[in-house]
């Protein structure tokens, strides 16, 4: 088998939405060409296999044709660096990849193909280009690749019969009078597939067709034929597929191997490619089953109970575990608990049939957790909280979470288990969690386990806690985060605990309102689009989509793929003067989103009992501190327009007896980047409190600042945060719909005006190739190997990660900060108010109506003091009955 790498990655980009990982490291072509090349392997027994790649520079047929692809825009940078990951993977798997220099990859494919032929193999070409046709014979043939990247349509001989009634080798023969408008091969105009077959199937040949001139019927075309002779036979030599490229290799380089399971492993944990982890043969995974860590603990009884109090009140620190059924640590069933000192066995008390025994816990150990003077230390801690606040039990003094611990060492590690850090600190192996409860169908919970197998496994857990505190303390220490450790991170996972057991009310009836709204206002842009269009098609296929808009309504074609013709949000957006039914199609999109996303999954997430969503929010996921949340995602409600912003009517208050107050920085990735960077016209324009936006579109577009216009103002607020977010010029382009050499000047305008910004950037960059990493204000840190790649797009990523990682992980510190101090202020008042939400920027308060006076004074005081920059913290306070009022 023979895969077109270059083709089935650049459809795989296009197909599927521009995914990333908690690093800004853009797979979404990785994945798709991954999840291809697996259903393909399934389906076909390979005792060979390679993977053609296209070269960059010039081919022979640049020479040949100075124009050839010339229309071709420069690949993004979030696809070129694709490349090299996918290359890293194959390398894993064993799977040769070939690449020469003049030509390409569909030469590559070719060559191999004829080695194949000599071999007397069947050989199987993978492509999403039609070119690939030209190479079936008796010994292969060709998978197109269809649907994006989902389908596969096989041609033999006889499909080649069937589909164009023609010959492979005629198939060159038809590139050459059709041409190649996507390769900016000119063929001959006017001749299309359709009357090109006709011309092929009557005259066999280009040769025969001229020398037959006279028995074309129909003058135009003729003519045409006449006139762009020359052309036709250029054309059908730059679509001919090379077969005889000089390649070093042999066929036993193309063997079937066995991958590098570990190594592949790695990646696919780097990439976050969770589902293809387990396409890994589980055997295949080196286990060191021989050292598997077996500590002593005892289950229940009195003496034991009291032993290991005596134990507390001597070390006065203990360490403990929870055992929930499952991972919903609100409504599942707790089925014990595990406690341990360090001089002792851990204890185990197990609740699951004597629910007796909860209250017994809460009697002898309340007291404990509560006690200020008593250091609390454990793995993963939040869900344990939730545990405690499930019982009324108030937590103080928690002094190690061996979880967030690993994230300050490094963030960007995709897995915290206590098994992976006992690898890494105490090369310790214990049975991980996933081994004890099996995955997929077999996947068992915890209720499932013997008494005796969750007492070891979470003995085991608190043995570890015990036994990593020092050195990962040590580490955190030496980089300069213990006061970021200690005085934020360890204290806000209590925070986030209580935000998760409060969550945020929800008005399902507002939400069916807004649903059964949206529905209406969809169907009746479904027949507007429907008349408009002149005919009924399905709006959500793309394929039916752009045969309406490019082929009927015949509006220009902004990009075409190798499935057809592009319809993504690009695409229409640049068509929108052209045609009414472009905005139509717009809003149609926008509703379905908002219909499917945030009404209906809504609903289905509102919990029954409180009539609130209990989002989980994750404090170990993002590589620049920053929190996000699941379930729902409450980061991700649009706000850009009105019918987004509606859905935030939905989110109320408890009762009439509170109200929301809402605390939002003001630009404060801005002001982040006026106080690291130094520069005088940044800080200037935070002391005056000047629009910054207009400013800087003063400067970009050097006009006054009275003539600045509301569309001018909007692009250089793009350029301001763009910058942030070390966005290129393609970036840039796509957000504002411009080209990319517009682009390329606002950037460059902006760097003139603020050149300590530029400074800062070039500073930055530098001391993180030459450290290895780059920190916050708070020193947290964030490692970018990325600095130093041999690649140029890779090493041009990493340098957009060291620009945007102190600013980005600054802002995160310090609305972190700003939560900590909110949560023990108010609970050291005693207030009925509670913080509920943080959400980008902004946080927010569920107040008691006689509180808010206060609570809006002490939101707004907090954080503007919360950490002191060279320009000041500015935060607006609004309160409402509702969460689109406080907006």
């Amino acid at each position: 088998m023979i895969i077109d790498g270059s083709s089935l990655l650049y459809r795989a980009f296009y197909a599927l939405p521009l995914l990333s990982t908690k690093d800004g490291i853009y797979t979404n072509g990785v994945y798709g060409f991954l999840t291809m090349f697996y259903k393909i392997k399934d389906e076909y027994d390979l005792d060979y296999i390679c993977i053609a790649f296209d070269k960059k520079g010039p081919t022979f047929r640049h020479i040949e044709f100075d124009k050839y692809k010339a229309n071709r825009q420069q690949m993004p940078n979030e696809l070129s660096i694709q490349f090299p990951i996918l290359k890293e993977v194959l390398k894993a798997m064993n799977v040769t990849f070939i690449e020469t220099d003049g030509y390409e990859a569909d030469d590559i494919a070719g060559t191999v193909c004829n080695i194949g032929k000599e071999n007397n193999m069947e050989v199987i070409l993978v492509s999403g280009d039609k070119d690939y046709l030209q190479l079936v014979s008796p010994h292969s043939k060709v998978l197109l690749v269809r649907k994006g990247i989902t389908q596969l349509e096989e041609y033999d001989e006889k499909k080649m019969e069937e589909r164009y009634g023609i010959t492979s080798q005629q198939f060159i023969d038809l590139k050459g009078l059709m041409g190649d408008q996507s390769d900016n091969i000119p063929g001959v105009p006017g001749i299309g597939e359709k009357t090109g077959i006709k011309l092929i199937k009557q005259f066999g040949s280009i040769e025969n067709i001229f020398e037959h001139i006279d028995e074309v019927s129909g003058n135009k075309v003729k003519n045409s034929l006449i006139e762009y002779k020359q052309g036709a036979f250029m054309s059908r030599k730059l679509s001919e597929i090379i077969t005889n490229v000089p390649l070093d290799i042999e066929l036993e380089d193309l063997k079937v191997r066995k991958a590098d399971f570990k190594q592949l492993k790695e990646i696919y944990e780097k990439l976050e490619f969770k589902s293809l982890i387990n396409k890994i043969p589980e055997d295949e995974i080196e286990h060191n089953n021989k050292n598997i860590y077996r500590s002593e603990y005892f289950i229940g009884g009195k003496d034991n109970i009291n032993t290991i109090l005596k134990g507390i009140d001597k070390e006065k620190k203990f360490s403990f575990k929870f055992v929930f059924e499952d991972s919903d640590y609100i409504k599942d069933e707790i089925l014990g608990v595990a406690l341990k000192c360090n001089d002792f066995p851990s204890l185990y008390l197990d609740f699951l049939g004597e629910p007796s025994l909860i209250d017994e816990f809460k009697h002898n150990f309340k007291e404990y957790f509560e006690r200020d003077d008593i250091e609390k230390i454990g793995h993963d801690l939040k869900g344990d909280i939730l545990g405690l606040f499930r019982m009324g039990i108030d937590i103080k003094n928690i002094t190690f979470d061996s979880a967030i611990a690993q994230y300050l060492i490094n963030p960007s590690q995709t897995d915290y288990s206590i098994g992976k850090l006992s690898e890494k600190y105490l090369n310790v192996n214990i049975e991980d969690k996933e081994k004890i409860l099996g995955k997929g169908k077999n996947k068992r919970t915890f209720k499932d386990l013997s008494v005796s197998e969750r007492a070891e496994y979470f003995s085991n857990i608190l043995n570890m806690v015990y036994s990593l505190e020092n050195t990962m303390e040590g580490f955190i220490e030496s980089f300069g985060m213990t006061e970021l450790y200690n005085n934020v991170e360890l204290p806000l996972i209590e925070v986030l605990a209580s935000m998760e057991w409060y969550g945020f009310k929800v008005d399902e009836n507002i939400l069916k309102s807004l649903g059964e709204e949206f529905e209406e206002e969809i169907e009746k842009l479904t027949h507007k689009i429907f008349d408009l269009a002149g005919e009924e098609f399905n709006i959500n296929s793309p394929k039916q989509l752009g045969e309406i808009l490019f082929e009927k309504l015949n509006l220009p074609v902004i990009k075409k793929t190798k499935t057809g013709y592009s319809t993504d949000a690009e695409v229409l957006g640049k068509l929108k003067d052209k045609h009414s039914i472009v905005d139509n199609i717009l809003k149609y999109r926008q509703l379905v989103k908002l219909k499917s996303t945030y009404i209906d999954g809504f609903i289905a997430l509102i919990d029954k009992n409180t009539g609130r969503v209990h989002s989980s929010f994750n404090q170990t996921v993002t590589n620049t501190g920053r929190i996000s949340s699941t379930e729902p995602n409450l980061q991700n409600i649009p706000v850009k327009t009105e019918e987004g912003k509606r859905i935030r009517k939905a989110f109320v208050p408890e009762n009439n007896d509170y109200l929301l107050v809402d605390g939002d920085y003001s630009q404060i990735e801005l002001r982040v980047l006026a106080h690291i960077s130094d520069d005088p016209k940044l800080k200037e324009s935070f002391f005056h409190d000047e629009d910054i936006h207009t400013r800087t579109a003063s400067e970009v577009f050097k006009v006054k600042k009275e003539d600045v216009t509301p569309a001018m103002r909007g692009r250089a607020k793009a350029v301001n945060f763009g910058i942030i977010y070390g966005i290129s010029d393609y970036g840039l382009s796509r957000n504002l719909n411009i080209s990319r050499k517009e682009a390329k000047e606002y950037i460059k305008n902006y760097l003139e005006n603020y050149s300590m910004v530029e400074s800062y950037m070039d500073d930055i960059v530098k001391r993180g190739r030459e450290t290895g990493y780059v920190e916050t204000i708070l020193h947290r840190r964030r490692y970018i190997p990325e600095l130093n790649s041999k690649n140029f797009n890779v090493r041009s990523f990493g340098e957009r990660i060291a620009m945007n990682t102190p600013i980005q992980g600054s802002a995160a510190d310090i609305i972190k900060v700003a939560m900590v101090n909110v949560y023990y202020e108010l609970k050291k008042r005693k207030l009925k108010s509670r913080l509920i939400l943080q959400i980008h920027d902004e946080l927010i308060v569920e107040a008691e109506k006689e509180e808010k006076d206060e609570v809006m004074k002490l939101l707004k005081d907090i954080m503007e003091k919360s950490t002191v920059l060279n320009v000041p913290l500015k935060a607006d306070v609004k309160v409402g009955e509702s969460w689109y009022e406080t907006k």
